[in-house]
């Protein structure tokens, strides 16, 4: 009993010892918010196609007009390579970052103005609101998952 009492205790004792990934949220804030402006820094020096598809998570879902949802990386890209947008830029800047407690997933809200070209070459623009939902990946980077 006195055996199996120690042992007891020496489980616990080293459970309890090892550290938790300590998660430092201000330094992860910091991440997710200069990601938010490489992905849009990269909109617009390669266009919108690629960087949607450059920060999308494999998995990336976006919510578009109609409520439509594509899923899909891929298809990300497929849908921003339509025509229609050849013409079209999008900037923004996030108001709001937060974060997990673990710093695996962040979330991110703010506005944004997209411009683009109708048929006769008149720029018209659209301001409105956005929300993305970030997952750190393995490699330590973010993608987006909800955009």
């Amino acid at each position: 009993m006195k055996n199996l009492l120690v042992c007891s205790l020496a489980i616990v004792c080293f459970g309890c010892s090892k550290k938790a990934d300590v998660v430092n949220p201000e330094i992860t804030k910091t991440d997710v918010f200069k990601t938010e402006e490489d992905f849009k820094n990269l909109s617009q020096s390669k266009g919108i196609a690629e960087a949607f598809y450059a920060f999308a998570d494999e998995n990336a879902v976006i919510k578009r007009e109609n409520d439509t949802l594509i899923k899909g990386k891929e298809n990300i890209k497929t849908y921003y390579n339509n025509p229609k947008f050849k013409n079209a830029s999008v900037t923004w800047k996030p108001d709001f970052v937060e974060v997990s407690i673990d710093g695996t997933l962040a979330y991110t809200y703010g506005k944004f103005v997209w411009t683009s070209k109708d048929s006769l070459g008149n720029q018209k623009e659209f301001k409105g609101r956005f929300h993305t939902v970030w997952k750190k990946q393995k490699d330590g980077s973010w993608k987006y998952v909800w955009d």
